[in-house]
């Protein structure tokens, strides 16, 4: 709910459900599932840009997920793994403009990666696009999103559309070349024309 609540802009929700689930399970909540709250909150928190309170958040995840033995997980949160743990730090360290630092941590989560390509895979192919972007390496980008849309084409996502579309509506102003020859070559995928329809939502809100 605190994931679904980030997704839909309710920001301050998403994070006191996070503190929720925190409260309401402590005790007996397993460490892999407790760093999972603390991660879901520290998400919300750099959506509000409180820098401090997602660090906080995100040292409190890395304590849990360093107690957690991934085996002993639920069989539902055993996906958990180092690499989503890099993936979320990539997310907040995006969302609070802190470009270094986001490409690292994506980069860390891909790499750590399992070979299949996933959902979780093409978000933080997206975020480490985004950081490329806000570094000014439209090419770098661009590219990034070539390869995420053509691996997880088949995926079926309202949140990997939101993504492209983020995407698209933030290209620097020296990106024009790269971003052009990008759409032309991304054309041909079935999410990048879905992203590039209207936002019906947007325009409805």
């Amino acid at each position: 709910m605190s994931h679904q609540a980030t997704f839909a802009g309710r920001f301050t929700d998403a994070a006191n459900l996070a503190r929720a689930a925190l409260a309401g399970m402590r005790g007996v909540a397993p460490p892999t599932l407790t760093a999972h709250f603390h991660v879901m909150e520290a998400r919300a928190l750099a959506r509000l840009g409180d820098a401090k309170s997602c660090t906080r958040a995100l040292s409190e995840s890395v304590t849990e997920f360093d107690r957690a033995n991934l085996e002993d997980a639920p069989a539902w949160m055993q996906y958990f793994n180092e690499s989503e743990l890099s993936a979320e730090f990539g997310h907040c360290m995006r969302y609070l403009g802190r470009t270094s630092a986001a490409v690292r941590y994506a980069d860390s989560s891909l790499k750590a990666a399992e070979a299949t390509f996933g959902r979780s895979d093409f978000f933080v192919s997206l975020v480490l696009a985004d950081a490329h972007l806000a570094a000014g390496d439209a090419e770098q980008a661009c590219s990034m999103v070539l390869r995420a849309i053509s691996a997880g084409d088949q995926i079926r996502s309202a949140r990997c559309v939101s993504y492209l579309r983020e995407f698209a509506r933030n290209p620097p102003a020296n990106a024009n070349g790269p971003i052009a020859a990008f759409r032309e070559e991304a054309g041909s995928s079935r999410l990048w024309r879905i992203a590039s329809r209207p936002d019906k939502s947007a325009q409805s809100s």
